[in-house]
């Protein structure tokens, strides 16, 4: 009664307004019939075949009240029945306004009969997905409650949430048929509901019902309180459509509400409307004669015994006249709803199209004495071309206009329900939901987290509704088997991947030059390593390289110093000389390996090692044949002799070595080594260093090499035991022997190290192979060179040999 009430002052005050506006309709009076459907089919049907007959005479299709010509209809609070008056009137083509949620229509592509003054039910649930989405509300109940039709819901609203993530705990109805069946069976199934509710973890619960369906939760839940059942009511956040609000409710009422604190609600938008309030406290039983609602009214609202009122009871107090609509507490009546608004927006709809309509025509223009029989011979179905076309801006500021498919383009208001011990209420707007091009997948949502006030149960803090505990930062979801998606696993992320939020679905991939920290949270990124000359382990090395590099200098100046000596001249001066050098440009080539590899530096790293120690063995193989040939030409009747000298050992140096710079000259040539970043070799390191470029020519100097090795070792080995002055062939032996006992070590130690590690094996490997040469072959000449001098002189030689 009361809101309802609310709904006829807003229509009364809009024409009102009208009327006393001499720029809108002048010269026109608009009145009004109000219908009452009764929430029935039959009686809705009768409002409309009413409208279309003449008064007091029920002949359907027979008008002749001129004075009493319908030329809008604003109908359409409950959503099951607003659709019986565009079936009945839809052929008289008079424009219908509904102001309530509009019916579903099965063909898209088909214009609706009538103007949507709210935005129909598909939207209202998209506003409720926005609101899902937001509070990261994953797991929740769907509860139809007293009508609606929840089919619908099911075939597409169901899917369209499931594509956002969202799924649903339970599915329950409750229809207020069943109150015709055994009430035994209703409280069965009333308990089987209650227990699906409050025995789930789900603390979301979206309501889909009529304008009725909150007083018939409402009592469900009060006639549970006092029950003895095992599942004791819960907290919920109960989500309301626009067309389910907290409304009719008397302020004598037993029913219990606390169970809906805190419940939100898309609601009908609504705003303040310029001069209403004034309207409404000139509201009274004594001075509106002509309000035939305002009796029974004020007898209900405040309790009190109006004259010829059909509400007031025996022994109930009169009225003072003091009594104002303004000292209504909210939930008995409020001052605009979004009902009511839409209502007032609907009636200025209509006049701006008719000024529009009146306005085109010209003969409308002419003040005459047929002024009122001009207006009545427009048709009706003219006022359509205006009506969807108006576009005008209220008293509240707000833009009224329709779209294509004759929608009001207009949002939601998100409204928060506070209920209090006493059964009263009010409804604080804690948000907005804005419509983008009435696109119901492109809505915008504006909400004030701060104040909305949750369930007493959630302690004032935003609650959870999720099937399982979020999967922190570091895990992902994996799908539980026979379960809908919400409900899920946590699983670590793999190595070398990583997930920074909370729910994540996959694991996210490091970048090449990040790796994951311990938490597998976030990407740290990698440290860029390589041998330098700054840190111990390079200086160790860089020392080594100078200090043998010097002992090599100090040894090629001691036999150029000592040149004529017999040691020195011994087994070919040219091939000591050759020797010491490719020894020297070894220990120097191991620079090369030090700091960041540039292009120079891999061009020649490889190339450096490769020609020295190819040399150097050439020389060891050379002066190894010259021993052993030098042996054979003192055999009487030889013919060896002709292959002794300088000539022969030079020759082998050059040949072998001439190789070797072959295989250098034709890898340089097709893919020379050039610097790299290895990202993938350490976990927490990006490695600069030389790659090989062609892979198959590495392989030949290090097979050519070897090849060459084994020769020299052969070779020494089998003239260890030819006589000679100062045991050279020995020497050379052992020189060899040390040479491939480092080179067989080092393959194992290359392939197990990482990093700058690696580079310091290698160039370890360099210096010992080197120093192994210049240790074994020239440590015990220089020795008796600078040392033992006797022994150094033809002298000793010829004491020595006899």
């Amino acid at each position: 009664m009361t809101q309802n009430y609310q709904h006829i002052l807003a229509l009364v005050f809009a024409i009102k307004e009208i009327n006393e506006n001499l720029q809108l309709l002048p010269n026109l009076t608009l009145g009004f019939n109000i219908y009452d459907g009764y929430l029935n089919a039959r009686w809705t049907y009768l409002a409309a075949m009413q409208l279309i007959s003449t008064r007091n005479r029920f002949l359907p299709n027979y008008k002749c009240d001129i004075q009493d010509k319908v030329i809008a209809i604003i109908a359409g609070l409950d959503l099951e029945l607003s659709h019986h008056i565009p079936d009945t009137l839809g052929i008289y083509k008079i424009p219908q306004l509904l102001h309530g949620s509009a019916p579903v229509m099965t063909d898209n592509t088909e214009v609706p009969p009538f103007y949507q003054m709210v935005p129909t039910e598909i939207h209202q649930y998209m506003g409720i997905l926005q609101l899902l989405l937001h509070f990261k509300w994953t797991w929740i109940g769907y509860f139809a409650v007293n009508g609606g039709n929840p089919e619908w819901f099911v075939q597409m609203v169901y899917p369209v949430f499931s594509q956002h993530g969202i799924c649903f705990a339970f599915t329950e109805f409750f229809s207020s048929l069943i109150f015709n069946k055994n009430w035994e069976k209703i409280v069965e199934w009333w308990l089987e509901i209650f227990n699906s509710l409050m025995g789930n973890i789900a603390h979301v619960v979206v309501l889909h019902g009529d304008s009725g369906s909150v007083i018939v939760l409402r009592w469900l839940l009060s006639w549970l309180k006092n029950k003895h059942i095992s599942q004791k009511p819960k907290g919920k956040v109960w989500i309301l459509p626009a067309q389910m609000e907290f409304k009719s409710v008397s302020s004598k009422s037993i029913w219990d509400i606390q169970a809906l604190h805190g419940a939100l609600s898309v609601a009908i938008h609504s705003n303040e409307l310029h001069g209403f309030q004034e309207f409404l406290r000139s509201r009274n039983p004594s001075g509106v004669k002509e309000d035939g609602f305002i009796r029974d009214f004020w007898s209900s609202a405040f309790d009190c015994a109006v004259p010829d009122s059909v509400v007031g009871k025996m022994n109930m107090m009169n009225c003072t006249g003091e009594e104002r609509l303004e000292n209504l507490p909210g939930h008995v009546f409020e001052r605009m709803t979004g009902h009511g608004y839409n209502i007032y927006n609907a009636v200025y709809a209509v006049a701006h199209a008719l000024h529009a309509m009146y306005s085109s025509n010209p003969q409308s223009r002419t003040a005459t004495g047929g002024e009122r029989t001009k207006h009545q011979n427009q048709q009706l179905w003219q006022l359509h071309h205006f009506l969807r076309r108006v576009s005008f801006n209220n008293s509240a500021g707000d833009n009224i206009s329709f779209d294509k498919n004759r929608q009001l383009i207009t949002g939601f208001d998100v409204i928060n329900w506070v209920t209090f011990p006493n059964q009263s209420f009010v409804r604080v707007k804690v948000g907005s939901v804005d419509l983008k091009l009435q696109d119901p997948s492109n809505l915008s949502l504006t909400i004030n987290e701060d104040a909305i006030i949750w369930h007493s149960w959630f302690n004032q803090a935003c609650p959870l509704s999720v099937c399982n505990d979020n999967c922190y930062p570091g895990y992902r979801k994996k799908k539980k088997e026979g379960k809908p998606s919400c409900c899920y696993d946590c699983m670590p992320c793999p190595e070398g991947m990583v997930s920074g939020q909370k729910d994540m679905v996959d694991c996210l991939k490091c970048p090449a030059d990040y790796y994951p920290n311990e938490d597998k949270i976030s990407c740290i990124p990698k440290v860029i390593t390589f041998l330098s000359y700054e840190e111990p382990l390079g200086i160790g090395l860089t020392t080594g390289t100078f200090s043998f590099s010097l002992i090599t200098v100090l040894v090629l100046g001691t036999f150029l110093k000592h040149n004529n000596t017999p040691i020195v001249k011994a087994n070919n001066r040219t091939l000591t000389y050759t020797l010491l050098t490719s020894l020297l440009l070894c220990f120097l080539s191991t620079l090369l390996y030090m700091g960041p590899p540039k292009k120079v530096t891999c061009f020649l790293r490889h190339v450096a090692i490769g020609i020295g120690f190819s040399t150097a063995v050439s020389c060891v193989l050379a002066k190894t044949i010259t021993v052993v040939l030098a042996f054979m030409a003192t055999k009487p009747g030889s013919r060896m002799s002709k292959w002794v000298g300088k000539r022969m050992g030079i020759s082998i140096v050059i040949f072998c070595s001439f190789i070797q710079v072959g295989i250098s000259a034709v890898w340089l040539t097709i893919s020379p080594p050039f610097p790299d970043a290895d990202m993938h070799s350490m976990t927490k390191e990006i490695i600069l260093e030389c790659n090989e470029g062609s892979v198959a020519m590495l392989y030949c100097g290090l097979v050519y090499m070897s090849f060459l090795v084994n020769v020299s070792f052969i070779v020494a080995f089998f003239a260890r035991k030819l006589p000679d002055s100062f045991n050279e062939a020995k020497f050379i032996t052992f020189s060899m022997l040390v040479f491939c006992c480092i080179w067989w070590s080092f393959l194992p130690t290359y392939l197990t190290t990482k990093g700058k590690y690696t580079v310091a094996v290698e160039i370890l490997s360099v210096l010992a192979s080197s120093a192994g040469f210049l240790g074994c072959i020239f440590f015990p000449k220089c020795y008796v060179i600078v040392l033992k001098p006797n022994m150094n002189s033809k002298e000793w030689l010829k004491r020595k040999n006899h």
